[in-house]
């Protein structure tokens, strides 16, 4: 397995300009190369804080300028919000750009507010797009192709920009929709799970729910690669783990304030922060996260390891206000301390624990260092 770094750019403190934001994320991604870290990945989002990330495309093709090795990644486009042979086209060019190492996470979207303004319409979220994921896979695995479909219709169409992986990028899919999960074990595409501020068992029942599906199409599940995103601070530190803890509360609440349609704008883009209907108390959202020293977090993700057999983990270092010089020293300290520890529990490198065929970083040459 490995370790991914998740930016999602939020804005919390409107005394830190966006600019500022954005450059903090861009010296997360050095870090994370220079620190070993398998894959950066960018969300995509609009017209509000809980993400600055309007083109996570756009992002990658920065980070890659920006290193060597890491693998970019969308985590993710929402496909019902996007043009189908444009974005295969961008793809296909990203991937060219960088090198061979995008990896491309997809989803339906949940957020009526970003929605609307992009004069989407998210009562057929889901029917658009698994017509456009069909789109995508067809598109970047043949030299052309047409589609006829309910939602889309496509005359004949020659992408003139290949992608430079063969036969195209890696897909993954983000969710919990079983119908998703069981694409992704006809298709070869990955799937991709959150937690959120839940603890580690809500992820073992989206795993469960995952293995199953995988077995109704044929497929062992302990060949299935699986993502997850989950939210891990490693700081000595009380004042830094509790303001971590707050910060993913208030991600959590921003969230459920644009899923269900509650958002309040102030400021133009700034949702205001508002608790959600059975929001769990701040003491449980602590104890569902991965966040304490080196030494409590290699405990937790040695079980959690056990627990729903990740391949890869995609790890939420920066969220709400946390400083960046905090996020910075939590990445750190996991790929100096914590990962040592998980290696030495489970006596082999982190490549062979839960090996699944998965695209790796970058190899270079001795010369090119």
């Amino acid at each position: 397995m490995d370790f991914g770094v998740f930016n999602l750019l939020q804005h919390r403190d409107r005394s830190i300009s966006p600019h500022q934001i954005i450059n903090e994320a861009m010296d997360h991604v050095r870090l994370a190369e220079d620190l070993g870290y398998s894959r950066v990945w960018f969300a995509e989002h609009h017209f509000s804080n809980y993400s600055l990330c309007p083109s996570p495309l756009i992002f990658c093709t920065h980070a890659a300028a920006i290193t060597k090795r890491v693998r970019v990644g969308c985590a993710v486009l929402i496909l019902p919000l996007h043009t189908p042979a444009r974005l295969i086209a961008e793809i296909a060019q990203v991937d060219a750009l960088s090198g061979g190492r995008l990896d491309v996470g997809v989803g339906s979207g949940y957020q009526h507010y970003e929605f609307e303004r992009l004069n989407a319409d998210i009562s057929k979220n889901k029917e658009m797009f698994h017509e456009m994921l069909d789109i995508v896979d067809r598109g970047l695995r043949q030299p052309s192709f047409h589609y006829n479909g309910t939602e889309f219709n496509i005359p004949d169409t020659a992408i003139n920009v290949r992608s430079a992986q063969t036969p195209r990028p890696p897909i993954w899919i983000a969710g919990a929709d079983p119908n998703s999960h069981r694409r992704c074990a006809r298709d070869g595409f990955i799937p991709f799970i959150s937690g959120g501020v839940g603890s580690a068992t809500s992820i073992k029942k989206m795993r469960d729910q995952v293995d199953a599906c995988f077995l109704e199409e044929g497929k062992n599940p302990a060949e299935t690669p699986l993502g997850v995103l989950r939210f891990v601070c490693v700081s000595d530190n009380k004042a830094t783990i509790e303001r971590y803890i707050d910060g993913a509360r208030f991600q959590r609440r921003l969230a459920q304030s644009l899923r269900h349609r509650r958002e309040h704008m102030v400021d133009d883009y700034m949702v205001e922060e508002e608790p959600f209907p059975d929001e769990p108390s701040i003491d449980e959202i602590g104890r569902n996260l991965v966040a304490g020293s080196a030494e409590e977090v290699a405990e937790r993700i040695c079980d959690e390891i056990k627990l729903y057999r990740p391949s890869h983990m995609n790890i939420y270092f920066a969220v709400g206000d946390v400083p960046s010089q905090d996020v910075m020293n939590s990445m750190t300290q996991f790929q100096t301390k914590v990962v040592p520890m998980i290696e030495k529990h489970f006596g082999k490198p982190l490549a062979d624990i839960n090996p699944v065929n998965m695209p790796s970083p970058i190899s270079l040459p001795q010369a090119a260092e």
